[in-house]
């Protein structure tokens, strides 16, 4: 059995997570899971802290999900998805697909 071997260059995730807030455990857990399903897709997770109630996942320049603009936090099934949509389109979530 072959281990999947982390891409080195390429794309890095950042979650931006107000420290006012104490979102710093919510943030982590979710790089956790998105480390854990894209570990050979991914050259890393950054966790950012930040004030003003900010929580914000992006890909480079673009936003994927901003807690302000969507109004609510999103669930770990459907940041997986998104993250899949744009670094490995081609993946299986297995049971995050359903």
């Amino acid at each position: 059995m072959s281990k999947e071997v982390p891409v080195k260059d390429g794309p890095r995730l950042e979650i931006e997570y107000c420290t006012q807030c104490r979102w710093m455990l919510r943030a982590a857990w979710m790089a956790q899971e998105i480390l854990a399903t894209f570990e050979a897709d991914l050259a890393g997770v950054t966790l950012v802290p930040g004030t003003g109630g900010v929580f914000e996942v992006r890909l480079g320049p673009e936003t994927l999900w901003s807690r302000k603009a969507m109004g609510r936090f999103p669930d770990i099934k459907e940041l997986k998805q998104i993250v899949r949509d744009r670094v490995a389109p081609g993946k299986d979530l297995g049971h995050s697909e359903r």
